[in-house]
């Protein structure tokens, strides 16, 4: 049976460099962002950036991060999570904040 590795100190560059990486993955989806894609147009609940949280979320064994969002399109649709990244075919309807004059405060779980 194989045995866990022992848990190391991660480098500052390479702690950056993650979280450039993950920034870019979830692109300007922030708390009360919405978007659309080919899947629909969906509004951004929440920001999960715990990845224990997220791994049980979205049932991924690598998940740095997860979204909470809804289908606005869809009446009584219900919250679900999601892991995509942001990709060109992604487009941005209304930024994080809009509503209530408060960009860029997305909520981190």
């Amino acid at each position: 049976m194989a045995q866990p590795l022992p848990a190391t100190q991660a480098d500052p560059a390479t702690l950056e460099a993650l979280r450039r990486v993950i920034d870019d993955q979830i692109g300007p989806r922030r708390r009360g962002a919405i978007y659309r894609n080919q899947d629909g147009m969906f509004e951004v609940l929440a920001l999960i950036r715990d990845p224990r949280q997220a791994r049980e979320l979205l049932r991924r064994r690598c998940a740095q991060w997860a979204l909470i969002v809804k289908d606005v399109l869809q009446p009584g649709a219900e919250p679900f999570a999601v892991g995509t990244v942001w990709t060109t075919s992604d487009h941005l309807v209304r930024e994080a904040g809009d509503v209530r004059g408060t960009a860029g405060q997305g909520v981190t779980l």
